[in-house]
């Protein structure tokens, strides 16, 4: 019988810690998001972690931009963070209006406010083997959630299928630094099925179905379903189906309430490491 891999769980345990540890501070985090354009998703989103910041005692500030705002408004505005002593990290929620660099925005965030942990510093820090000031939310909230259920990593064979800055990279280097041996799939990969068949570990982030043979996998695999998207009819899937696994993260209520988790996590991470300095 397939184990469920609860990440609404293990992210009200994290959460509930928080809140212990940031009622006992005089001073709060504080975390401030960038919004541009008019993504009726990211709005979600922002107000879901505006919300679940202020739940927990992080103070939180929206700055929006409409569609037409210029790249330099935006780079302008986080130089200011980074100079603002009062503000602990800065996020900016992609994607970007399509005529803005969005390299070179997220490069403009100070690296000890990076809360995605996405800027080149932090990224070249993670790939040279070296910890970055955070590591990026959902491969940080991948890791706790398999550490939570005790699932062993070392000399594990893991397969990751997607190669996207945000989750496939990062989460590739860090199962790579926790000894497993890894193994990167894409669009372009050849004889999927068959790779698939020798994971220990499977890492799907892709947002389609492409883990659904009945056979596919070994006996005693675990399936972290990092993707997720509405299909014709506007039901919620992820990028594994039709499949039982030893464990299985669902969609939703796996690794997407550990993805918010780890923002918080990382918010805090970084007020403390600042507040040290």
């Amino acid at each position: 019988m397939t184990k469920i891999l609860d990440g609404k769980n293990l992210r009200d345990k994290i959460f509930e810690n928080l809140k212990t540890k940031l009622d006992k501070m005089p001073i709060k985090p504080t975390l401030a998001v960038i919004l541009a354009g008019d993504d009726s998703s990211s709005r979600i989103y922002v107000n879901n972690k505006k919300k679940c910041a202020e739940k927990l005692g992080i103070n939180s500030i929206v700055i929006e931009y409409p569609v037409n705002v210029t790249e330099q408004e935006i780079i302008t505005k986080i130089q200011e963070l980074n100079e603002d002593d009062k503000i602990t990290a800065i996020l900016v929620q992609l994607p970007l209006p399509k005529h803005i660099d969005k390299l070179k925005v997220i490069d403009t965030i100070s690296p000890k406010k990076d809360v995605d942990g996405l800027t080149t510093y932090n990224a070249g820090k993670l790939f040279s083997g070296e910890k970055p000031y955070v590591y990026p939310c959902t491969p940080k909230g991948i890791l706790l959630l398999l550490d939570e259920y005790n699932i062993e990593i070392e000399g594990k064979h893991a397969v990751v299928i997607g190669r996207s800055n945000l989750v496939g990279k990062p989460i590739a280097q860090m199962l790579l630094q926790r000894n497993a041996t890894v193994t990167m799939c894409h669009s372009h990969t050849k004889n999927l099925a068959d790779i698939i068949k020798t994971a220990d570990i499977v890492v799907s982030a892709v947002g389609k179905n492409v883990v659904g043979e009945k056979n596919i996998i070994k006996n005693n695999c675990v399936i972290v379903d990092v993707g997720i998207f509405r299909d014709e009819a506007g039901k919620v899937r992820g990028d594994v189906e039709n499949i039982s696994p030893a464990y299985l993260s669902p969609v939703p209520g796996g690794v997407g309430p550990m993805t918010i988790a780890s923002l918080m996590l990382n918010t805090v991470e970084l007020f403390l490491f600042n507040k040290t300095l």
